[in-house]
């Protein structure tokens, strides 16, 4: 398994602990905070976001289908123990698209910021916020106070999650638990400058501390080009037998685009080969990586045929 990443990331960070509580070695290459990212997007086709999960010459997109993907090859243990998988699934998706940009809203505030950026190179710096503005489509950031009172309101609300048992959801982590971390990770472990929101809401500090003793398993950095390798040299693996489900009224094998629906909506192209319940997958060849399946889930992300 091959995480393409940069140590920052919230999103990656997510994957990186879910290795770790499901000690699955893995290698790790670094991409850029911002675009361009030239090694990247041979593999993807035009997705951008972080992180992206590689498995020879299949590529995973999105933290919610990454997640599917690690729970299918390692199930035990179970990112699903706690609760109903329904329940465990609808708190998950509220916390990487409710509670992540409140909160990154309140962690990059003109203290936080400068304090992330302190030792960054120059032109990342000067890059960063024309990049998140146009992942954003040109939308300003959420305003630092309304930021601090939403995030207190949901600090709050997991807090008391947290009074009768040591995880959201029960006396063990489920996906909910990691998916709701990642942001407060980035506050305490990033921005610690103004991490004392946190301290009206001691168990979820004391929650975030668990949390991280799952730690990151083992793993390596490779070169990008060697990632880029193992793809030309792989073969997509075999899709399964029921791969289509029809919403959109064209077949397999149309020409089609796959893109967010919000934030960083960059669209990736390529063949239709198969459409199921929950995902989409893409087939697609570049010079540099031969042929891919780039996957997506349905959730949160539109198709469209391609103009003959």
């Amino acid at each position: 398994m091959i995480l393409h990443h940069y140590p920052t990331s919230p999103f990656a960070e997510k994957i990186r602990l879910i290795f770790g509580y499901k000690n699955i070695s893995w290698q790790g290459v670094h991409i850029p905070m911002v675009m361009p990212k030239p090694d990247l997007i041979p593999l993807t086709g035009g997705y951008r976001k972080t992180p992206v999960l590689q498995i020879g010459a299949d590529i995973y997109c999105d933290t919610a289908l990454i997640c599917d993907v690690l729970e299918h090859l390692v199930p035990t243990p179970s990112l699903y123990n706690a609760a109903p998988k329904g329940l465990v699934r609808s708190l998950a998706q509220w916390a990487d698209s409710l509670l992540f940009p409140v909160a990154m809203a309140y962690n990059f505030q003109p203290k936080g910021a400068q304090h992330v950026m302190a030792g960054m190179p120059e032109d990342v710096v000067k890059a960063f916020a024309p990049d998140r503005q146009a992942m954003r489509g040109g939308a300003a950031r959420m305003p630092p106070a309304d930021a601090t009172a939403m995030y207190k309101s949901h600090l709050r609300r997991i807090s008391s999650m947290l009074e009768d048992h040591a995880y959201l959801l029960g006396d063990t982590p489920c996906l909910a638990d990691f998916s709701v971390y990642h942001s407060i990770w980035f506050t305490y472990a990033k921005v610690p400058v103004i991490d004392s929101i946190l301290d009206a809401t001691p168990l979820v500090r004391a929650w975030a501390t668990r949390m991280a003793e799952f730690g990151h398993a083992e793993h390596e950095t490779i070169e990008a080009a060697k990632a880029i390798e193992i793809a030309k040299q792989a073969q997509p693996l075999s899709l399964a037998d029921d791969v289509f489900q029809d919403e959109h009224g064209f077949p397999l094998g149309t020409q089609v685009t796959v893109a967010a629906d919000s934030f960083g909506t960059e669209p990736t192209a390529g063949k239709l080969v198969a459409a199921t319940r929950t995902r989409l997958t893409l087939e697609r060849s570049d010079p540099l990586t031969g042929t891919v399946h780039v996957h997506f889930p349905r959730m949160g992300f539109l198709m469209k045929k391609v103009d003959a």
